[in-house]
């Protein structure tokens, strides 16, 4: 049996989530069968079942295009480009909606059968159309088009699985939840401290971290507006880059500005760092923020659950089912909006009471030392690559059969 992932992200560049998940995926399915990675990029690498190639992304045929409509026709572009090379695999299996056209072709030209995972949806993150404009449509369309012609969906937790049924026509039977998972020979606990003294870090105070890009769904500007709530001697470590605009951007900026005119520690790292710097300041965090408005499952987390940090995080979508309340760390309710762009009711409050989880966890050794212990257990026992691979490809010989 052989499958193509089709895919936006693959190292060397990996942006988030969706990421992470095919990179590993990939790895721990070549072990089992041929693995064919067609990817946004230049990418051309073979190793063993694992066979990676990279298709061009920036067309000049759209230099002129209007800013916000150019990222469409130019995924538009690369997934007629990924079909170009004939397909010879037994199943195409495609990760967000960049690479849903690509799927839908190779569904429909190739013959073969389409596997779809639902890392996010379109109607979700209605804040897209500051980034897309009249592109954010065009998105949506794709999106609900493959996922309602696909034979199998793949959703990363029970709530994506819900989501899914209320707003596409599909029949629940197509559904399976398989969870997101991590390495955990990867993600461990390391003694190394280069990257905080790298970013003047205060080994002798504690921090709280955030990993993540500066968007409206991860919730990033909430925790900056909870910094004044938050205790003092705390730091605030921000491992955030690569803004979904350039507003946002700004708007980041600002606000790290307005609260730092109160304390002088916090730490913006404003860029996407490497995966052994990213497990350096997850070792050392006291807490591990994660204040997302959405998120279907949140990879982010498991990560720092992995490196035995304590997790304060929303309790919206798949969180709910990575992190257990009072066990590996803090679940903050929020309440929003009930239309687009669901943002907080009351953001000042999400901010309050994201702060007093946030002191609630440091001031309280024995519960951090617990929630540390616990968290790792718990990415052990449910989120380990090689168990998710196999469900994967038991999902393949169903469909197949």
């Amino acid at each position: 049996m052989k499958a193509l992932f089709l895919t936006r992200e693959f190292p060397p560049y990996v942006y988030g989530g969706a990421g992470v998940h095919v990179e590993y995926l990939a790895s721990e399915l070549s072990k089992l069968m041929e693995i064919e990675v067609r990817a946004f990029g230049d990418q051309d690498l073979t190793k063993g079942s694992l066979k990676v190639k990279g298709y061009p992304y920036d067309n000049p045929l759209f230099e002129d295009s209007n800013d916000k409509l150019k990222a469409i026709f130019q995924t538009l572009s690369t997934g007629l480009h990924m079909n170009a090379e004939n397909i010879d695999a037994d199943i195409v299996h495609c990760h967000t909606w960049y690479s849903h056209f690509a799927g839908i072709m190779a569904k429909l030209c190739y013959g073969i059968p389409l596997v779809i995972t639902t890392h996010s949806l379109e109607p979700l993150r209605p804040w897209k159309r500051e980034q897309l404009g009249r592109g954010y449509d065009a998105s949506s369309w794709i999106e609900k088009t493959a996922i309602e012609m696909a034979d199998v969906l793949i959703a990363v937790s029970e709530e994506t699985k819900e989501d899914v049924l209320k707003h596409f026509d599909v029949d629940e039977r197509k559904i399976e939840v398989v969870y997101n998972g991590i390495d955990l020979k990867e993600y461990v606990v390391v003694n190394e401290t280069s990257v905080l003294d790298e970013y003047g870090i205060d080994k002798t105070k504690p921090y709280v971290l955030f990993v993540g890009r500066i968007t409206r769904q991860k919730g990033i500007i909430h925790l900056v507006n909870a910094i004044k709530y938050i205790h003092k001697d705390t730091q605030i470590v921000l491992c955030a880059g690569a803004p979904d605009t350039p507003e946002i951007g700004k708007e980041m900026e600002a606000s790290v500005k307005e609260a730092s005119k109160t304390r002088g520690n916090i730490v913006w790292i404003d860029k996407m760092l490497d995966k052994k710097s990213i497990i350096q300041l997850y070792s050392h965090a006291d807490v591990f923020c994660c204040p997302s408005i959405y998120e279907p499952f949140g990879i982010i987390n498991i990560e720092a659950m992995a490196c035995q940090t304590a997790v304060v995080a929303s309790a919206v979508g798949g969180i709910k089912e990575v992190v257990v309340e009072g066990e590996t760390g803090l679940l903050i309710p929020l309440e929003q909006q009930n239309s687009a762009p669901f943002e907080p009711v009351n953001p000042d409050q999400f901010s309050r009471d994201l702060a007093e989880g946030v002191n609630t966890v440091i001031a309280n050794k024995e519960l951090r030392d617990k929630m540390a212990k616990n968290g790792r257990a718990r990415v052990e026992a449910f989120f380990d690559w090689t168990a998710i691979a196999k469900q994967t490809e038991s999902i393949y010989k169903n469909l197949i059969k």
